[in-house]
C-alpha cells in the first residue's frame, strides 16, 4: 500500500497525568504514516483524489488541542480512530506515533513516546433468525449495527429460507449475511453482536436452539482466530449452505484463509455432496 508520512508535528497541548502538564502543557511532536492508494492522484494530479496532508495536520493539531488525555495511550487510541472515520473512503490504515519530550519522570531521558497502527477491516457477518417476525429481526440486525460509528455496511445478501441445522425440532430459519469495514477489533466487534442480540431478546439455552436474531462473525479479514470466545473462520462453514449461500451471493471470489477455496467453489462442493447422498 502507498504511503503519505507526517513526521514531527509540533503540538503544544495539555495531556498528561500530573495537574502541572493540564495547567501549564507542553509539546508533543506527532508523525503519522498514512497508507492510501496515491495512482489515482499521482495520474490525475489533482488534490481531489487524495488525501490533503495539510488538512489531516490541521486536524490533528485542533484535535490534541481541544481535548484532554491522561495517557498518550488514549490520545493516540482516540486519535486513529478520529482519523480513520474521517478519512474513511482514503485512509485505509494509520500509523501513529505520539512524542512527549517533556515526560516528567525525573530521569535523563530524549523521550517517551507510544506508536501505534489502526486501520479498516473487511468482515463478514452472518445473520439468522426462526422466532417471530424473522425479516424484521434481520433488519433489526442490520440497521443496529448501522448505527455503529466504527461500522460501514458495505453489501446485504438476500435473504433466504433454510431448515434447521443440528437441533432440527423447531422452526425454519430466515439468513442472510452482510459485508462490513470497521475498526473494530474481533473481541470488540462480538461484544457489540452480543449486545444487538440481547436487545432482540435473543435467549441462549439450546445449542443451535431457536433465537430471535443470531449474529455470528464469519470471517475478520484473513485472519485465524481461535480462542474461548473466537473461532474464526466459523468451524462448520463447509457444512452449511445457510452461510455458503449468501456468502456467495456477496462475495463468491472471497477465499477461506485455512482450505484457500472461494465460496463459490466450497458451496459448489456442498451442493454436490448433498447431491450424492
Amino acid at each position: 500500500m502507498d504511503e503519505i508520512r507526517i513526521s514531527d508535528l509540533v503540538v503544544f497541548a495539555n495531556h498528561g497525568v500530573f495537574q502541572e502538564e493540564a495547567v501549564l502543557g507542553q509539546k508533543f511532536l506527532v508523525s503519522a504514516v498514512i497508507e492510501t492508494d496515491i495512482r489515482k492522484p499521482g495520474r490525475s494530479d489533482s488534490l481531489d483524489n487524495t488525501i490533503n496532508y495539510g488538512e489531516v495536520s490541521q486536524e490533528i493539531t485542533r484535535f490534541l488541542t481541544e481535548n484532554r488525555f491522561q495517557l498518550i495511550e488514549a490520545c493516540a487510541e482516540q486519535l486513529a480512530e478520529y482519523l480513520l472515520l474521517k478519512y474513511e473512503t482514503l485512509m485505509k490504515r494509520i500509523t501513529l506515533e505520539i512524542k512527549k519530550p517533556w515526560a516528567p519522570v525525573r530521569l535523563p531521558l530524549d523521550t517517551v513516546s507510544v506508536k501505534i497502527t489502526r486501520g479498516w477491516h473487511t468482515v463478514y457477518i452472518a445473520l439468522g433468525s426462526n422466532m417471530g417476525d424473522k425479516d424484521a429481526y434481520l433488519e433489526f440486525g442490520v440497521e443496529e449495527l448501522k448505527k455503529l460509528p466504527q461500522i460501514r455496511i458495505d453489501q446485504v445478501s438476500s435473504f433466504i429460507r433454510t431448515e434447521p441445522y443440528g437441533y432440527t425440532d423447531q422452526d425454519v430459519f430466515l439468513n442472510g449475511a452482510c459485508k462490513v469495514r470497521t475498526t473494530f477489533t474481533p473481541e470488540e466487534l462480538l461484544d457489540e453482536m452480543q449486545r444487538i442480540e440481547l436487545e432482540a431478546k435473543r435467549v441462549r439455552k439450546i445449542h443451535w436452539g431457536p433465537r430471535t436474531l443470531d449474529l455470528d462473525l464469519l470471517f475478520y479479514d484473513q485472519e485465524i482466530i481461535a480462542t474461548e470466545r473466537l473461532n474464526v473462520p466459523h468451524p462448520d462453514m463447509a457444512n452449511r449452505d445457510f452461510v455458503l449461500k449468501p456468502m456467495a451471493e456477496l462475495s463468491p471470489w472471497w477465499g477461506h484463509p485455512v482450505t484457500h477455496k472461494t465460496m463459490a467453489q466450497m458451496l459448489a462442493e456442498l451442493e454436490q455432496r448433498s447431491a450424492d447422498k
